[in-house]
């Protein structure tokens, strides 16, 4: 049986950056297929190290600045995509999912697929909820992400060139 798990990643205190969790919320809500596990790890950095270790497949919903229409999702893998962000500082909690990955990949802890979905924020500032335009989305996201563990999702035979210059981050 493959172990594959669904991480969430984000700050609920940052309006649109807490979308990963929100997503979270969602597929807990409803059953998951066997080996499937959903967690929330927030603004967790390299926490998340320690649990991809070992799984098939790792799939990630995060905010992601990507010049896309607020609220809008798009599928990804880390080959597809570079990071904008800049770190300001080394910290445990302020890392970048893409250099994260990187990381693990190098270390040996991820050898499974790796897979984003990323969703394009209306507002990324000091506030809880979300902006209209995901909040009425979530069951739409949740759909895409159990789609992508069933099995169902059939990634297009091109990506668009808009992916290649999206930049997932977490709260700094």
């Amino acid at each position: 049986m493959k172990s594959i798990l669904i991480i969430g990643m984000g700050n609920p205190f940052m309006s649109d950056e807490g979308v990963g969790i929100r997503v979270i919320d969602r597929l807990r809500a409803g059953p998951l297929p066997e080996g499937v596990e959903v967690l929330d790890m927030g603004t967790s950095g390299l926490a998340v190290l320690h649990e991809i270790r070992g799984r098939d497949k790792v799939v990630f919903v995060d905010c992601a600045l990507m010049g896309a229409p607020p609220g809008t999702i798009r599928r990804f893998t880390p080959d597809e995509v570079t990071t904008q962000k800049t770190q300001q500082r080394v910290s445990l909690h302020e890392c970048d999912l893409l250099h994260t990955i990187a990381l693990a990949q190098r270390l040996g802890t991820c050898s499974g697929e790796v897979v984003i979905f990323g969703i394009e924020p209306r507002a990324v500032e000091l506030g809880e909820g979300l902006s209209s335009e995901l909040a009425e989305r979530l069951d739409a996201y949740a759909r895409e992400v159990r789609a992508e563990v069933d099995g169902a999702h059939h990634p297009p035979a091109c990506p668009t060139r808009s992916v290649e210059k999206a930049s997932v981050f977490t709260t700094e």
